[in-house]
């Protein structure tokens, strides 16, 4: 009989608890998302040049960096008509496990481009493990309306230093066109490929 007073007291807390309101956010159907610090280290994000070019070279110094080992990059050398970076290699596949990463943004620091940079973005759960190894496709900054998408030629006339330095404001006339003519050779190509196998 001893034990009743505390035992009641803790049913009492229960049964107070039940008639009041519940603060469950059903998130992310019903809460609002809070703008996070700027200094927030959210998703990655794989920047371009002003006319497209991607600022990766396939260094594969921010995987050397990785200390969960959560980046995978295999780079290739560029090579005219093929050009997707303004370097010697650009980074043909990039990957970043996000049941790994701990964004600690020791990558950041390692690219010597300022390719690799992160974002606000935090919304990256899902229920399915292969979802979260995110793809060059899923990394790559949005093309802008100076930029067309690569691969294309530099711009003429300049270098390599001439991007970095920041000398390159947007993709010119010659670019637009070189990517205009690729897609028209892809489409053709495609219906013929369509038309050979009907």
């Amino acid at each position: 009989m001893a034990d009743l007073p505390p035992a009641l007291s803790g049913f009492w807390v229960t049964f107070r608890t039940m008639f009041q309101k519940v603060v469950t956010e059903q998130y992310p159907e019903q809460a609002a998302k809070y703008p996070p610090k700027p200094r927030f280290h959210g998703r990655h994000q794989l920047n371009r040049h002003p006319d497209g070019l991607e600022k990766c070279v396939g260094c594969e110094l921010c995987a050397w960096a990785c200390p969960a080992d959560a980046i995978y990059v295999q780079g290739a050398a560029n090579v005219e008509g093929d050009r997707h970076s303004p370097g010697e290699r650009y980074g043909r596949v990039y990957q970043i496990n996000y049941l790994r990463c701990i964004f600690c943004a020791m990558c950041i620091e390692a690219c010597p481009t300022r390719a690799l940079t992160m974002t606000h973005e935090f919304d990256l759960a899902d229920h399915s493990r292969e979802v979260l190894i995110y793809e060059k496709d899923q990394l790559l900054a949005p093309l802008t309306e100076n930029m067309v998408a690569p691969p294309h030629a530099m711009v003429a006339g300049t270098t390599e230093k001439d991007y970095y330095e920041g000398k390159v404001t947007g993709a010119t006339t010659e670019q637009r066109e070189e990517v205009a003519h690729r897609e028209e050779a892809e489409e053709a190509d495609e219906v013929v490929d369509a038309e050979a196998s009907s």
